[in-house]
């Protein structure tokens, strides 16, 4: 299956101008003629017709006249006896009331079918009535031109109108047949499945490729009512087995059809196409060459179709052929068309300029995480929430002033993973789909609508495309209709100016698949039909689970979750323990997901909602409705496999969703099947997708858990390391040659001030290179300053000119290196006062200060005299944004958090209150939120012996807690110092 190109997103056929059409509509094809038989159908539809529009109010009025009393009746009519004259009348009324209910259903077939737009309107209550006012009007207009545009004949009357009004899924270009097709597969009962299954068997024994009499044709029916063609339920009808649809797509690819296109992919077919079909195809729809029960015209055309199979065949062995989509027809999962206006191209993702930034070398560096932004960004977010947590803990824990600050340096696979993560990541892009998302649902709740159900979303030249089920109307400002009814676009432009609301997240479910060109798919699991099968290698399969897992498991546009990882996953429960679920077997996860599915259905029918959607937004949104998604890695029997397929069957509705491993790709009740290919692609031929895979292969998923494993609270009971990564001698002897001052405004001593406009870069280069003194990755470092991406000559200048501005060592060894890794690292003359503060610390707590009261004392005063304000406090807005990513900002106030307290536990041994109160004062201007600043605060000052100062410091504690209140320990502190407090507040206010 070839690959969509670029220009499949603009929705034009090749060559076609810019003035020109985005979807070029053919003519229909009639493949039979008129003959006696519809001149009669027509004569009697007229008669049918004309009796019941005409003849029966004539007949009414003329024997039974008016029906109603002349006058209001009075109460006492009701007790009246029913006498034959009142029954007839009262019949007479719900005659004419039948009457002018069929009336209608006929003016509007009627306009429908002359004008040919738009689907037929729904007369409420009339489904019968209606389907035979159509069927009458299509006979009658068998003989005219719009016949082609009506809905069957005569012979289907009596079937449902609503059998015939499946379910849109895509656009009115698309082929919504095969959604409708795959809603039926994941509601069939188990039955229907084992029939699908032996039909299969009975396939795979006669083979698939037979053929006997003529070459046969069909023509591609024009939508009826909501239901389009499609080469799967071509398939099932004429050959028995919709799996069969490939045959007839091999029969008829970039063969030129009557409109001038061509057939690229199998879910890109339009109404009048011709198809020829293979020699064992039945049913009466069907054309033979030569026909005689056929115009000469379409003889013409069905001969000129069949001359070009041999030249199809020639033109695919020669390497040639289109790219496909270049018809500008639509698919059902449809890559979004460029944007007509403004800055298509949008700022540069991570991933788009990953190979950009270093050439053609990744460093060694894993390229599945490096173009995975999203997953990345998740990944990295959701491991510095996991470090600050040890953090805290530790320091909660911390006795005697002695607490780890460090988390251990990965080494080996888990540090390129790290780098890998740094590089690749997109917060920017995470932050957006979430604001962009959030902002949706916000406006639709304020316009009192529900949201839509969206199978897809896509992110493309730094827009966001949602796709949807089916039309939805005109979506709320900035949102824009995109290139048809059934897509909601927003600009990045647009996004950028939303901020964060409170609205629940939309589509939790919504999980990377991969890239097609330029854009990135996210499928939205929880809203498939039914199961959503993956066929493929077992060990292809399980990088793809890993990945969807992954991001699902810490993605930033979701709010409470459930990942149930049935079989597989055990090893990923670290990196959100609270999301993720491991179910041993199909067994526990029926137990589970039965009672599941009931509680839901239940919950849903309590609440009078149709669906979760309805429950996102409105006052119950942050209460219900978190998605549960489900994923078994490994093929279920075939007895599981039906079983879980009428589990599935209304999972959309109830927020669940299925993605199910399968070795051979044949899945009963499977909605949508996909396969993971050898070489990293992922195909679905009924949703027209070629995705470049989003993988996490098995050696990056144990670097990433390790990660996770590390950092974990409570792995270790001493939480992170004691030590500093990096000691300075901070004897008079151990003067820097560079020293660089970077809590607070950043000062650098020792070097020149370069010139000119690449200053800003190489000071910002300095702080990153010396907060990481076990060595920057290259690619790390130009992510960092270029976040938009920047070219490898680009890079390689900003390192020499870094190089020649550090300079050398007395000994000729520059002060900027590269290890045996690659990774650049500082030479130990070029020192931060992050350093010497870490270094004075721990020699204060854990060297000579230990033995030396003296030299604690001395070392503690230096440490907090150094603390000048915040990190880098006068950075420039825009820039160090790579902050985000690392933890000195939660290792820097406790830091400075533990240095106070240390001091003022010197000085309180000697009674010296006001000397202590002077430290934890200089340490909460660093650390304002530390709750243990505070309590020894409150000690200190009760120390003096002056109630009145104590009362002061408890009402300023208590003025800025606002409205939270007091942390319950600080309220115990000051009911032990301070027992009148409670009073003093309430006296105050």
């Amino acid at each position: 299956m070839a690959r969509r190109s670029t220009s499949s997103s603009t929705g034009r056929p090749t060559g076609t101008g810019p003035s020109g059409p985005r979807n070029r509509t053919p003519q229909p094809v009639r493949l039979r003629r008129r003959t006696f038989g519809d001149v009669v159908k027509a004569f009697l539809a007229f008669v049918v017709l004309v009796v019941l529009v005409v003849g029966v109010p004539g007949a009414l009025a003329v024997t039974v006249g008016w029906p109603l009393p002349r006058s209001a009746p009075g109460m006492d009519w009701l007790s009246q006896p029913i006498d034959v004259e009142t029954f007839l009348n009262a019949l007479t009324v719900v005659v004419w009331l039948a009457w002018a209910q069929f009336t209608a259903c006929v003016l509007v077939e009627v306009k429908a079918a002359v004008s040919g737009v738009g689907l037929p309107g729904r007369v409420p209550g009339a489904g019968p009535s209606q389907l035979l006012a159509r069927q009458l009007v299509a006979a009658l207009l068998l003989v005219g031109a719009t016949a082609a545009s009506l809905t069957p004949g005569l012979s289907q009357l009596g079937h449902s109108l609503e059998g015939n009004q499946k379910g849109t899924v895509a656009t009115a270009q698309a082929t919504p047949g095969i959604l409708a097709q795959q809603q039926e597969q994941a509601k069939s009962t188990a039955a229907a499945l084992a029939e699908q299954a032996g039909h299969a068997a009975a396939h795979a024994e006669h083979g698939s490729t037979a053929t006997h009499g003529a070459t046969k044709y069909y023509r591609i029916q024009p939508p009826e009512g909501r239901h389009h063609d499609s080469l799967w339920e071509i398939a099932q009808r004429h050959l028995g087995d919709g799996r069969r649809y490939k045959e007839i797509y091999e029969l008829n690819k970039d063969r030129i059809q009557p409109d001038g296109s061509r057939l690229s992919e199998a879910s890109l077919i339009r109404p009048g196409w011709i198809m020829e079909m293979p020699g064992d195809a039945h049913g009466g729809e069907l054309v033979e060459n030569p026909d005689a029960h056929v115009s000469p015209e379409v003889q013409q055309q069905i001969g000129d179709y069949a001359k070009t199979g041999d030249h199809a065949q020639q033109h695919q062995e020669q390497g040639g052929g289109r790219h496909a989509g270049e018809d500008g027809a639509t698919a059902q999962i449809t890559v979004p068309s460029a944007r007509q206006t403004g800055d298509a191209a949008g700022p540069a993702t991570p991933a788009a300029h990953a190979q950009e930034s270093s050439g053609h070398s990744s460093f060694g560096l894993p390229e599945a995480l490096l173009g995975a932004p999203l997953l990345a960004a998740g990944l990295l977010a959701a491991l510095g929430r996991r470090r600050r947590q040890a953090l805290w803990q530790s320091a909660l824990g911390a006795v005697g002033g002695r607490r780890g600050m460090e988390p251990p340096i990965p080494t080996g696979d888990a540090q390129d993973v790290q780098d890998a993560l740094l590089v690749g990541a997109d917060p920017d892009g995470v932050r957006l789909l979430d604001r962009s998302l959030r902002g949706l649902a916000a406006a639709l709740t304020a316009e009192s609508r529900s949201l839509p159900v969206v199978y897809a979303a896509w992110l493309s030249h730094g827009d966001l495309h949602l796709q949807l089920a089916q039309p939805a109307g005109k979506p709320p400002a900035p949102w824009q209709l995109g290139q048809d009814q059934t897509f909601w676009t927003l600009s990045r432009a647009d996004a950028e100016r939303y901020e964060d609301t409170d609205a629940a997240a939309p589509y939790p479910g919504l999980v990377s698949l991969g890239t097609m060109d330029d854009s990135r798919l996210l499928l939205n699991l929880e809203a498939v039909p039914g199961i959503v099968s993956l066929s493929g290698r077992e060990a292809d399969r399980a990088a793809v689970f890993a990945s969807v897992a992954a991001e699902l498991a810490t993605n930033g546009w979701s709010d409470r979750m459930t990942i149930t990882l049935v079989g597989f996953g055990a090893e990923l429960t670290p990196l959100a323990p609270n999301r993720l679920r491991h179910l041993d077997d199909v067994d526990a996860l029926f137990e589970t997901m039965e009672a599941e599915t009931r509680q839901r259905r239940g919950a849903l029918g309590a609440a009078d909602h149709h669906s979760v959607l309805t429950g996102r937004t409105g006052p119950a949104q942050h209460t219900r409705w978190a998605p549960n998604l489900v994923l078994l890695a490994t093929q279920p029997s075939a007895e599981d496999a039906v079983r879980l397929a009428e589990l599935a069957a209304d999972a959309a509705r109830l927020g669940i969703g299925y993605l199910v491993g399968t070795e051979s790709g044949d899945l009963p009740g499977a909605a949508w099947a996909m396969e993971i290919t050898p070489d990293g692609r992922l195909l679905a031929p009924l949703l027209g997708l070629e995705l470049q895979a989003q993988l996490l292969p098995a050696v990056q998923q144990r670097a990433v858990v390790e990660l996770f494993v590390e950092a974990d609270p409570e792995r270790d009971p001493d939480g992170p390391t004691t030590t500093p990564p990096f000691l300075v001698d901070i004897s008079e002897q151990g003067r820097p040659a560079v020293y660089a001052r970077l809590v607070g405004p950043y000062e650098i001593i020792g070097l020149e001030t370069p010139d000119g406009e690449r200053s800003p870069l190489l000071h910002e280069a300095l702080a990153l290179l010396l907060l990481h003194r076990e060595g920057v990755h290259p690619r790390v470092l130009s992510s960092a300053l270029w976040p938009r991406g920047v070219t490898e000559d680009v890079r390689d200048a900003l390192l020499e000119r870094l190089r020649g501005w550090l300079g050398t060592d007395p000994d000729g060894s520059p002060r900027l290196r590269a290890d045996a890794a690659g990774r650049l690292t500082l030479a130990k003359s070029v020192v931060s006062d992050l350093d010497v503060l870490r270094s004075l610390y721990h020699e204060a707590t854990q060297g000579k200060g230990v033995d030396s009261r003296a030299v604690r004392g001395r070392l503690l005063t230096d440490a907090l005299v150094l603390v000048r304000g915040p990190l880098l406090a006068d950075r420039a807005e825009g820039r160090y944004r790579w902050l985000t990513h690392e933890i000195i900002d939660a290792q820097l106030p406790l830091l400075v958090a533990d240095i106070g307290l240390a001091l003022s536990a010197f000085h309180l041994e000697k009674d010296r209150a006001e000397k202590a109160i002077e430290a934890l004062g200089a340490a909460l201007r660093t650390a304002p939120a530390d709750e243990r600043l505070w309590h020894e605060l409150l000690r200190a000052t009760h120390a003096t012996g002056d109630p009145d100062r104590l009362r002061a410091l408890a009402a300023d504690l208590i003025a800025r807690s606002g409205a939270r209140g007091l942390p319950p320990r600080t309220e115990a502190l000051l009911d032990e110092l301070l027992p009148t407090w409670r009073d003093d507040a309430a006296a105050t206010g």
